[in-house]
C-alpha cells in the first residue's frame, strides 16, 4: 500500500482515519517485515469481519505471501480450511469407490480424518467440490463451546467522571510502560455533543467520556492477520490474548485492530522480569500472556487472566483491576453469558444498578431500591413509584451501543450513554494524566513510535 501524502481520505480503510493509518504504515516500515503486506492484510481482515470477504478467500489471498515472509502460515483459519479441504478430497475418493455413508465414516476415522469430520451436510451444496470451510468451522465451533463463559464489560458513560482511577489500577497490576495505556479515558467533542474547556467546567459530569479498553472481540481482525498464533482467542472465557513467547513483533495486529488498543514494546520494559509475580505472567495453560510484555512484542488490555484463572484467589474470579478501582461503578466486568453477572445485571436495569452503586443515604431512595430488588414489599411506595424515584435521581437507561458495530467484530463490551459521532475528537479532560502520575501519549516517551493518544484521534 502506498504511503504517499496525497492518499485520498476516501481510500482510507481504517476507522481511526487516514492520519492514524499513515502512522500505522510508518510503524510497519520501521519494523523487520513487509509493511505493504501488513497494511493490505489489515484492510482485508476488516473486510472479512464485515462480510465482504470470506475466511477462505482471505486465507488463499495471502497464504503464499505469508509463507514467503514468515516461513509459516499459522493464521487461525489455516488449520480448519486445510483440514476441510483434505476431508473433502478424501470424501470424493470414497464416493468414487462407491463406499456407503456408514462405511465411509468408519473408514475416515480409521484413516485419521475423523477428528474434524462433520458429516456430508457441511459441504453437500458444493456439487462435489471442496467443502465449504466456513460451514465446517461453524460445526466445529458448535461442538467445542469451551467453558461457555464469555468475559466482557458493561461501561456506563453517564456515570464515568474521568477520574482515571481505572488507568492507574491497570498499570499497578500489569506494569505497562508509561503511555502504553491498556486503558484510556478519553474526553471528546463530536460536533453534536460538546465538552467544555476544563477551566470553565462546573463539574466533571459536564464532560463526555469514552472508556476504551480492548473490546475482546469474538471475531477479532487482529487475530486474523497474526502469522504465528501469538494473537489468539482463548477458548476459556473468550479472551483475546498475545502469547509473548510466540509473538515475533510484526505489528500486523496493531494495524488490523479497528479500536487502536495495541502497543509495541520498543525497549526493555521499565519493570524488569525479576520484579514480576510469576502468577501474574502465565495463565492456566502456562502461556505467557499477562503482565507487560518483553521487548519486541505486542501488548494490550487482557481482562486479567490471572484473576479469571483463580491464580489470585477464587474471590477474584470475575473481577478486573479497573472495575475494582472505579469509584462510581461505571465499569462492570463479568461473564456476559451469566444473567447474574455484574454486567448483565447492570444492563437489565440501569437506573437501579446506578442507584445500588451509589448507595444513597436518603431513606426513601433506599426503600425504592429495596422494593425494586425484591427485598422489600411495596408499602408507601409501589414498584412504579419506586422506579420513577430512582430514575429521577439516577436517570433512565438512555442509549446503549457497541463500538464500530458496522465492522461486525462482535465486541464483548457494551456501552451505556452517548455514542461518539463520526467526527468525535479527543479533547482535554478535567483531570490530567500527569495529575495521577500517568502519561496519556506514548509519543512523548518514545518520540512518536506509537499511535496511542494522538490528538484529534477519531473513534
Amino acid at each position: 500500500m502506498s504511503s504517499d501524502d496525497d492518499r485520498r481520505d476516501d481510500e482510507s480503510f481504517h476507522p481511526l482515519g487516514p492520519e492514524a493509518e499513515k502512522r500505522y504504515e510508518a510503524l510497519l516500515e520501521d519494523g523487520d517485515y513487509d509493511a505493504e503486506l501488513g497494511m493490505e492484510m489489515a484492510k482485508d481482515a476488516m473486510r472479512v469481519t464485515k462480510g465482504e470477504l470470506s475466511d477462505e478467500e482471505f486465507y488463499d489471498r495471502y497464504h503464499e505471501d505469508v509463507l514467503e515472509e514468515f516461513g509459516e502460515d499459522e493464521r487461525p483459519m489455516a488449520d480448519r480450511i486445510e483440514e476441510a479441504r483434505e476431508e473433502g478430497r478424501l470424501e470424493r475418493t470414497l464416493d468414487r469407490l462407491g463406499v456407503g455413508d456408514d462405511s465411509r465414516r468408519e473408514m475416515m476415522k480409521k484413516m485419521g480424518a475423523g477428528a474434524g469430520f462433520v458429516g456430508l451436510g457441511a459441504w453437500g451444496a458444493t456439487g462435489g467440490g471442496d467443502p465449504d470451510p466456513s460451514v465446517a468451522a461453524q460445526e466445529d465451533e458448535d461442538e467445542e463451546d469451551g467453558d461457555d463463559v464469555q468475559w466482557g464489560m458493561a461501561l456506563d458513560l453517564e456515570t464515568c467522571d474521568g477520574c482515571l482511577s481505572c488507568v492507574v489500577a491497570c498499570n499497578a497490576e500489569h506494569n505497562w510502560d508509561d503511555g502504553a495505556n491498556w486503558m484510556y479515558i478519553l474526553a471528546y467533542d463530536d460536533g453534536t455533543v460538546e465538552s467544555p474547556e476544563p477551566e470553565e467546567a462546573d463539574s466533571v459530569r459536564d464532560f463526555n467520556y469514552l472508556i476504551r479498553p480492548c473490546q475482546h472481540c469474538t471475531d477479532a481482525p487482529c487475530e486474523k492477520v497474526c502469522p504465528t498464533t501469538a494473537r489468539h482467542t482463548r477458548e476459556e472465557g473468550g479472551l483475546v490474548l498475545t502469547d509473548y513467547d510466540v509473538c515475533i513483533g510484526c505489528r500486523y495486529c496493531q494495524v488490523a485492530c479497528p479500536y487502536g488498543v495495541n502497543y509495541f514494546q520498543w525497549d526493555d520494559p521499565e519493570v524488569p522480569d525479576e520484579d514480576l509475580d510469576e502468577d501474574m505472567v502465565y495463565d492456566q495453560r502456562d502461556r505467557r500472556v499477562s503482565s507487560r510484555g518483553p521487548r519486541g512484542v505486542m501488548e494490550k488490555c487482557i481482562f486479567d487472566p490471572a484473576r479469571q484463572d483463580g491464580q489470585m484467589g477464587e474471590e477474584m474470579v470475575g473481577t478486573t483491576a479497573c472495575e475494582d478501582a472505579c469509584p462510581p461503578g461505571a465499569i462492570q466486568f463479568g461473564d456476559m453469558n451469566d444473567p447474574d453477572s455484574d454486567p448483565r445485571r447492570y444492563l437489565d436495569n440501569v437506573p437501579l444498578a446506578r442507584a445500588i452503586e451509589a448507595d444513597p443515604d436518603d431513606e426513601e431512595l433506599q426503600e425504592a431500591i429495596a422494593i425494586l430488588e425484591g427485598e422489600q414489599e411495596p408499602d408507601e411506595l409501589d414498584e412504579e413509584e419506586a422506579l420513577m424515584l430512582v430514575e429521577a435521581e439516577y436517570g433512565n437507561e438512555g442509549s446503549r451501543f457497541k463500538l464500530l458495530e458496522e465492522y461486525n467484530t462482535n465486541p464483548n463490551v457494551t456501552y451505556i450513554g452517548n455514542e461518539p459521532g463520526a467526527n468525535a475528537e479527543q479533547v482535554e479532560g478535567p483531570i490530567a494524566y500527569e495529575d495521577v502520575g500517568m502519561v496519556d501519549d506514548r509519543n512523548t516517551v518514545l518520540e512518536e513510535k506509537t499511535v496511542g493518544g494522538v490528538e484529534g484521534l477519531s473513534f
